[in-house]
């Protein structure tokens, strides 16, 4: 007697699809008269099952009986069906499957907006016909990648490609990356539903470990085929059975392992009845090798879920609004966005990628639905909170982003927590408008923790560590500074009576007096908030941390430049800029101002010098005294004006005895003699 060693493949037999609509009409046929639009299932076992129970299969709406309620298969229908079902008041349930539904929502909107449609799959399967009758049946069907390849795109057009949920995975993946390479607009989505990719997955490990592989299923079932395919390259001796009789007798012959898997239109009690028959009539001994029963494999292979449960699954696929996971469940787990992090603006691909293992807490599970609501937030929560314990306790500083302003305060989102930062915490000073931190990263520590009835709640403060490291910086400058000293800083506030500027977590005042060597009413005459500058330390007091700085340059100075400029007895053109009682003060160079005294500003006595002088008016005078210790230049108009008159005489007496004096000039001679 020959032993040999059979194993089951993970995923093994009915999806959650084929058997939500097979149960469906079973239990619809207990109360009613049931129809299926279309073979329910691709298995003739199961389709002959429920003709006993007085199910019949039609092939178009309008076959349906008045007394009849029309089951819709899982492969889904068109859109011009369902529109025939409701126009003509037949009662329906469509037990579409939630994956396939998905994509017909995707093509609709997709069509809806213009875009061109391409199905990678087979043509002539009911789903696929399903899904192009959601864009008026014209979209591109692609079974081979040699089909992408003659394939042509709009250029005016965007493409949206979806698959079968039955397609091969492989296959997928060749023609998705000829068309991304053809057409730069293309939107692909991945919709081969994960439970098809794991069985195809696990039948082709298993294959590649086996003797003798059998495949279980309908050969009208597609997925089937691709189990076959996929096994035959795998194990020579590979075969396709419907039912237990189809087994090859020489089983034994071939090997001393076998690989067993079915398809998803497969019954679990046709399986097991293959594997009854090969223990019964094969004459052969079933070793697991410490392997479960197919019995207990079939029931492992589906996982169980409670909401409430905390489970752990891959990422199969993300969008802006949900990200799915793979959790070895009948369906598929969905992490709304809401749910995967406290961040209302946060984006999922910066959170998760395709392949990470994430853990997550099951919210609800929906059989009839098909769909498993999930959340990571409460998860990251939970250990998170732990983590802000632990803070609180050590005092350990926190960094955080920002990610609402809310009545009061900020909320700061760290390690899946929200942290209310107070506005009296949020900075280190007041600020009306706390919106501008929103979006921003922070730094901050645990003050509190408190629980009401609401829950527990963290408080955290951005303003004490913002004290405690500008009080670091402080005492390290404090440490270093010394006077004479040039530091670059930026400009922080601007008053009226000079300009702050941060010299790296200190701030230093420039005075307004030492912003320029002329005069200015306003520190932003000179400078702007936000500018570099630098500066020279004037004065620091180091008790009271208070540091005087220097702005204006030594080299700027305007009496050094003057020095280099002016000299007693040099005449100047210069501008009346202020006239005062005693004199009029005239501006030779920026920021340097002469006087001319009320004496000097004619050559005969005036009352005041606005008799002679206007504010603005240009004058020529002569530099008569420089004191540049004292910082004061005299001038003289009236010098300028004698000198003249004397040098008008000189030419007068000088002139030949012959030489006749004309009208022009004999007023001049006039006023020399009287004087």
């Amino acid at each position: 007697m020959s032993t040999l060693t059979v194993q089951i493949a993970d995923k093994a037999g009915f999806c959650f699809g084929v058997s939500r609509a097979v149960k469906i009409a079973e239990e619809g046929a207990e109360t009613k008269k049931i129809a299926t639009l279309g073979p329910i299932i691709h298995n003739h076992f199961v389709t002959d099952a429920l003709k006993e129970k007085g199910v019949r299969i039609i092939n178009s709406p309008l076959e349906a009986q008045k007394d009849e309620t029309v089951v819709i298969r899982s492969h889904g229908i068109s859109k011009k069906e369902q529109e025939l079902l409701i126009e003509n008041n037949i009662d329906f349930i469509d037990a579409t499957c939630p994956f396939v539904k998905k994509i017909h929502n995707i093509v609709k909107d997709a069509y809806a907006e213009n875009q061109e449609i391409v199905i990678i799959g087979d043509k002539e399967h009911p789903e696929v016909k399903g899904i192009n009758g959601w864009c008026n049946d014209s979209a591109v069907v692609l079974e081979t990648a040699k089909d992408a390849e003659k394939l042509t795109f709009s250029v005016k057009k965007e493409v949206c490609v979806v698959a079968q949920t039955t397609f091969e995975r492989e296959l997928w993946k060749k023609i998705t990356k000829i068309i991304k390479k053809t057409c730069q607009s293309a939107i692909v989505f991945d919709t081969i539903c994960s439970a098809t990719n794991e069985r195809q997955k696990y039948a082709a490990q298993l294959a590649k470990e086996s003797d003798v592989f059998i495949v279980v299923g309908g050969r009208h079932s597609s997925n089937t085929k691709k189990l076959f395919d996929i096994a035959a390259a795998l194990c020579k001796n590979t075969f396709l059975v419907e039912e237990a009789s189809e087994l090859p007798e020489n089983i034994a012959q071939l090997g001393h392992s076998v690989g067993i898997t079915a398809g998803a239109s497969t019954p679990e009690h046709i399986i097991k009845e293959v594997l009854e028959t090969m223990v019964e009539e094969k004459n052969t001994n079933i070793q697991g090798n410490g392997e479960p029963t197919f019995a207990e494999a079939f029931e492992q292979s589906l996982v169980t879920l409670n909401t409430g449960q905390v489970v752990t699954g891959n990422v199969i696929g993300i969008t802006p609004t949900e990200v799915y996971v793979d959790l070895g469940y009948k369906a598929d787990g969905i992490i709304p966005v809401d749910e995967l992090s406290d961040d209302p603006s946060v984006n999922p691909n910066e959170v998760v990628k395709v392949g990470d293992e994430v853990e997550v807490f099951v919210v609800r599970v929906n059989d009839v639905e098909g769909y498993v609501k999930l959340s990571k937030k409460k998860i990251d929560a939970i250990k998170g909170w732990q983590s802000i314990e632990a803070a609180y306790e050590s005092g350990e500083i926190l960094t955080g982003r920002i990610v609402e302003d809310v009545n009061r305060g900020v909320i700061a989102l760290v390690n899946g927590c929200r942290i209310f930062i107070p506005a009296s915490m949020a900075s280190e000073r007041f600020m009306k408008d706390l919106s501008s931190l929103v979006g921003t990263e922070a730094k901050f520590k645990i003050v509190n923790i408190r629980e009401d009835r609401r829950g527990r709640k963290a408080i955290g403060s951005i303003k004490v560590v913002a004290q405690a490291e500008r009080a670091e910086k402080v005492e390290k400058f404090m440490a270093d500074v010394e006077e004479g000293k040039t530091y670059t800083g930026t400009v922080k506030t601007l008053t009226d009576f000079g300009a702050f500027v941060d010299l790296g977590g200190v701030d230093g005042l420039i005075p307004i007096s030492q912003l320029s060597w002329q005069r200015i009413k306003h520190p932003s005459e000179v400078l702007s908030v936000g500018d570099s500058v630098e500066v020279t330390i004037l004065k620091v007091d180091k008790e009271t941390t208070k540091v005087s700085l220097g702005y204006k340059k030594a080299e700027d100075n305007p009496w050094e430049i003057a020095k280099s400029k002016f000299n007693e007895g040099d005449v100047v053109s210069a501008k009346v800029v202020r006239l005062v009682p005693f004199g009029a003060f005239v501006e030779l160079i920026p920021g340097i101002d002469g006087l001319i005294h009320i004496s000097q500003i004619a050559d005969r006595r005036i009352g005041k010098p606005a008799d002679v002088l206007t504010v603005g008016e240009m004058v020529e005078a002569k530099i008569t005294e420089i004191n540049w210790d004292e910082k004061k230049i005299g001038l003289s108009i009236r010098v300028l004006i004698e000198e003249a008159k004397k040098e008008a005489e000189t030419s007068v007496a000088d002139a030949p005895a012959d030489v006749e004096v004309t009208e022009e000039e004999a007023p001049a001679e006039e006023a020399a003699t009287e004087e």
